[in-house]
């Protein structure tokens, strides 16, 4: 069901006009706007959006994310019909989902505009609405609700995480991934507008008190933790200079490499095994019947 944000009443149909108060969202670049106010977002920088856009398919790292996020929805949620990622930001995880699950009904909801016109040329069949992650207008209405590395820019977590309970319907579930490990923190950190990692034991109560049971988490990126550790040292020590998206421009034998590396991290969690520690964490919860 369609949740009016003006009334709290719900609704169903192809439209967004409520029909117990007649209101409706406005529009911003030609998605419905649900807070167009924070269109423009200093959460997340707009020109990162485009920065983006151009370096993810080329990425191991956004790649291995991906197939990661793709044998998940298969394993553990099999009969899903609908999708909402919370923030799909340029699209690039939701034309992953699209390519893998062609019949799956998709929608992608993000805080920037900017954002969303990416997603739209990614994804021309999903539904793109702007939208605020902590006042979701839904209720009872996905199978399946994403977040992907979104969680860390809201201070405001925990009511997010309410708010996809909200969304989600019962026996339904979440995906969630998030960067791991206060130790890892650095400029990158800074630049990308995160207000925190996560420790998985935080990440996971956070979850529960939302009202969902957990599943499954497990550390990813956890062979290239060295590397990782390496790199932010070195981030701290340079004055002059600093590429916030250095770690993203990589090509050529490394790239391949390292997605080698974590295509057998993908085998070991496929396995049933999970990673104490890595880069990030990823999450499968689901909510009850």
């Amino acid at each position: 069901m369609k949740l009016c944000l003006r009334c709290a009443a719900t609704f169903s149909g192809t439209g967004w006009r409520c029909t117990s108060c007649g209101g409706s969202p406005a529009e911003k670049d030609g998605f419905p706007a649900f807070a167009p106010e924070l269109a423009a977002d200093e959460g997340f920088k707009d020109a990162y959006f485009d920065e983006l856009a151009r370096l993810e398919a080329q990425n191991f790292w956004f790649r291995s994310r991906n197939r990661l996020i793709q044998w998940s929805l298969r394993r553990h949620f099999p009969g899903a019909q609908n999708f909402l990622e919370v923030g799909c930001g340029t699209g690039f995880v939701l034309a992953g989902v699209a390519s893998a699950f062609p019949r799956l009904k998709l929608a992608g909801s993000e805080i920037s505009s900017a954002g969303l016109a990416h997603a739209a040329r990614r994804v021309p069949g999903a539904e793109l609405f702007q939208m605020d992650a902590r006042a979701i207008p839904f209720a009872d209405e996905f199978d399946m609700l994403g977040a992907f590395d979104v969680l860390e820019h809201i201070h405001e977590d925990e009511a997010v995480l309410r708010q996809m309970h909200r969304a989600v319907r019962p026996g339904g579930g979440i995906l969630l991934t998030v960067p791991q490990h206060d130790f890892l923190w650095s400029r990158m950190d800074e630049h990308a507008c995160h207000v925190r990692r996560y420790a998985a034991r935080d990440l996971a109560a956070k979850v529960r008190a939302a009202g969902f049971r957990v599943e499954r988490i497990t550390s990813f990126v956890s062979l290239l933790l060295p590397l990782m550790m390496a790199s932010r040292r070195l981030q701290a020590a340079e004055d002059e200079g600093y590429d916030p998206l250095a770690e993203l421009r990589i090509g050529g034998l490394a790239n391949v490499l390292l997605e080698k590396m974590m295509s057998v991290e993908r085998l070991v969690i496929r396995a049933g095994l999970n990673f104490p520690a890595g880069g990030s964490l990823f999450l499968v919860a689901r909510k009850a019947s």
